[in-house]
């Protein structure tokens, strides 16, 4: 994530599994004995997953999730790290903590109260069952369900619309709803009045107005 965040080329990162099977099935229950039987070895499990999850939540560039089939348990919450989840409509979406006696953090389940709101949340983890496509775009836990034909070129296209946009307006709007979810007395204002005063002084901002009177697209440099 690091790599493509400073690669200049790059406007939008889309984050899918291998394969069509699953977006990420889970942990490997059967090495819980080796990975995560002792306190020490939880918490440095649980250091190396969060900090490959803050990398992700934290990157300025646009994330997309495309997710097929399962996405279990870290799953949810690597999906939950991105800014918008398209899924396919036979994905199964599940986060079994209760069935394992395994506890989630502050951060993780805050992530999740942020997207799909307190009540939804709670019965995710209070039953640990399984939730179908239709369910989790009902809870607002992806923007949107595609036929499993048709997810990668929605994606695509997606990511096209957003890459061909201006990248100091996409990101001013990204680091803006992020300081939102903040407590108002934590947020930086003086911030993000600096990212939107960064737009009208762009290039871009010049070229989106000339583009526009000479009714032609806007090619945009993300300065």
């Amino acid at each position: 994530v690091r790599d493509l965040v400073a690669d200049q080329a790059i406007r939008v990162i889309v984050l899918t599994g291998a394969g069509d099977k699953a977006f990420v099935a889970g942990a490997d229950i059967s090495k819980f004995e080796e990975e995560r039987a002792t306190p020490e070895a939880v918490a440095r499990y649980n250091a190396i997953s969060s900090s490959a999850s803050d990398v992700l939540y934290a990157a300025p560039k646009p994330t997309i999730a495309m997710i097929r089939g399962y996405c279990i348990g870290g799953g949810v919450g690597l999906a939950l790290c991105c800014d918008l989840r398209f899924c396919s409509d036979d994905s199964r979406f599940g986060v079994p903590a209760a069935r394992l006696g395994v506890g989630y953090g502050l951060t993780g389940i805050g992530r999740l109260v942020d997207v799909v709101g307190p009540a939804f949340a709670k019965e995710i983890f209070f039953t640990g069952r399984r939730f179908d496509a239709r369910e989790a775009v009902a809870m607002g836990l992806v923007n949107r369900v595609i036929p499993k034909a048709e997810l990668e070129g929605f994606v695509d296209d997606t990511a096209r619309t957003i890459a061909e946009n201006a990248p100091l307006s996409v990101r001013s709007v990204k680091r803006i709803v992020g300081e939102v979810l903040k407590d108002p007395a934590e947020r930086d204002r003086e911030a993000c009045d600096r990212l939107v005063q960064a737009c009208f002084d762009s290039q871009d901002y010049i070229e989106g107005r000339q583009a526009f009177l000479e009714k032609r697209k806007p090619v945009f440099a993300g300065r």
